[in-house]
């Protein structure tokens, strides 16, 4: 068998030609052993009719196989020879012809070099597209934050926008008078507090004096 491993040949068959051609061997190996067993009993059938013929089953298998053997060595070698004129005539691609898929490499031929530049520029592309996927991740978390910040923004407005409503039903007109307003109201509620605590005092120190 050729040792030669004709990847190209298997790349346009789907299979390599020398496992092609082991299974011709078998396939005529094993048609040659079923033939000897189908000779093999018809020469036994005929020595049937012959009541005094001397020659045992025995001596005729020993016979078969010798003739077998025979007629394998016989066709390894003729074999041999319709192997190496099927592997170079009939099953192999001559170094000019190139399949159809690969055409495009015969109109953009690389060289090693230029095949190792071109893996060097697909991995720098890999490394930037997953750096900017890493900062469109940190722009969509930061997006979001700003939503919710947004979001508190608006309440906060619309707490002042509620305050306002309040201060105009009270008589102001505008939020820098109802802020005024809330702080004279806010001051007075302290006072009166104080108010309050330093009369809670005065009537504990009674109290206790009673």
């Amino acid at each position: 068998m050729s040792v030669n491993p004709m990847a190209y040949e298997a790349q346009f068959f789907g299979f390599t030609p020398q496992t092609c051609m082991l299974r011709v061997y078998i396939a005529f190996q094993d048609y040659l052993f079923e033939m000897m067993l189908v000779v093999e009993t018809v020469i036994l059938k005929k020595l049937d009719g012959f009541p005094g013929c001397k020659i045992s089953p025995c001596q005729i298998r020993k016979s078969t196989e010798k003739f077998l053997l025979f007629m394998k060595e016989h066709f390894d070698k003729l074999f041999s020879k319709m192997e190496e004129v099927l592997l170079q005539l009939v099953l192999n691609i001559p170094e000019n012809v190139l399949l159809p898929e690969d055409k495009v490499h015969e109109q953009y031929p690389y060289t090693k070099e230029q095949f190792q530049a071109l893996q060097d520029e697909i991995q720098q592309l890999q490394q930037q597209y997953r750096a900017e996927a890493s900062a469109g991740q940190a722009l969509q978390a930061e997006l979001e934050e700003q939503k919710a910040v947004q979001a508190e923004l608006e309440k906060i407005l619309q707490w002042f926008d509620g305050l306002d409503n309040i201060c105009r039903e009270h008589g102001t007109s505008n939020f820098k008078e109802s802020f005024a307003f809330l702080t004279q109201n806010s001051k007075k509620l302290q006072d009166v507090l104080k108010d309050v605590e330093e009369k809670s005092k005065k009537i504990k120190k009674h109290d206790q004096l009673l």
